[in-house]
């Protein structure tokens, strides 16, 4: 479940190592509590995409709702301000503050500031040639993860799915490329080729047997089309085509929080689906729930609230 011993300059860290290292997270910093309340002013936690937390901003009742809300911040890529306590507790916000009731024994309210770290991208060219030399240095001015191989070198071992491969060898091996990108899945792959070239390729490895919908993911000839451009020039096209498809959310460079969540269906809290909550089997269906009296009421009458969304 990740270091939760880590304090918040320690949590400072660990972000800027996962952010080298490419990885998916959200940043969890408290703004303001009420007491009585785990969670102090100013601490920090790291929401890894696996669901992993690493430092410490609440006990039980905020954990499930930032992992909810970490899921939401990761896959809109928008910052939020959470305020979490009870119904009455709440009253009426500013605008732009997302209130959460939850049924905390504590009676303590939280104010969380989710910021969703967006990852640098990882750009593999494949190719010696000027054109790829000019598309890594330009993708280097970024700040993005770019690396140059040679045709010869390159395997599925250089990239991801989350990666974003450019084949740019300039009719020297294309197939034989093309066909390990493919096979690897990336977020992107562009062949640089003139369209007649692109056809042939494509037309080669459809005859080899691979999918036609693997075959449609390839962006040929990669890069806006920007008219009349030299090799270097060319290289501009395609970093403008990928910075757009990014900007418009076409290519995923993200990861999914693969932690599951459901509803406690006494309290109506968010809980995790796994054996960090109390559970109860009924019927061959877990249902969980965050604390010993929410589940021993399920236990005395379950009828009643089966309907409830606490499945898994």
């Amino acid at each position: 479940m990740g270091d939760q011993t880590l304090d918040s300059w320690a949590v400072l860290s660990k972000a800027v190592e996962l952010a080298k290292l490419g990885e998916d997270f959200v940043l969890a910093t408290v703004v303001w509590r009420q007491g009585p309340s785990s969670g102090q002013h100013g601490s920090r936690a790291i929401v890894m995409a696996s669901g992993e937390i690493h430092g410490w901003i609440g006990g039980a009742c905020a954990e499930p709702v930032l992992l909810r809300e970490a899921q939401r911040a990761l896959a809109d890529r928008k910052p939020r301000l959470l305020m979490l306590g009870e119904s009455e507790q709440l009253g009426a916000l500013a605008e732009g503050i997302t209130q959460i009731a939850i049924s905390c024994q504590s009676d303590g309210a939280l104010q969380i500031y989710l910021e969703p770290v967006q990852i640098t991208p990882h750009l593999v060219v494949v190719g010696r040639s000027p054109m790829a030399h000019t598309l890594h240095d330009l993708a280097v001015s970024l700040d993005w993860r770019a690396e140059i191989i040679d045709g010869t070198d390159f395997s599925s071992a250089d990239f991801d799915a989350r990666s974003l491969v450019v084949i740019a060898t300039q009719g020297h091996g294309d197939e034989e490329l093309t066909e390990v990108a493919i096979a690897g899945k990336p977020a992107y792959v562009g062949l640089v080729a003139s369209r007649r070239r692109g056809e042939a390729v494509l037309g080669y490895l459809a005859d080899k047997g691979i999918a036609q919908d693997l075959l449609e993911n390839v962006r040929v000839p990669a890069g806006l089309d920007l008219g009349h451009t030299n090799h270097r020039e060319m290289a501009v096209a395609v970093l403008a085509q990928l910075v757009q498809l990014r900007a418009a959310g076409k290519i995923v460079t993200s990861s999914v929080m693969t932690t599951k969540l459901v509803v406690d269906p006494i309290c109506g809290m968010t809980v995790n689906a796994d054996r960090t909550s109390q559970v109860v089997e009924f019927n061959g269906v877990s249902y969980f729930f965050c604390c010993l009296g929410c589940r021993d009421t399920f236990a005395k009458e379950p009828i009643a609230y089966v309907s409830k969304e606490a499945r898994c």
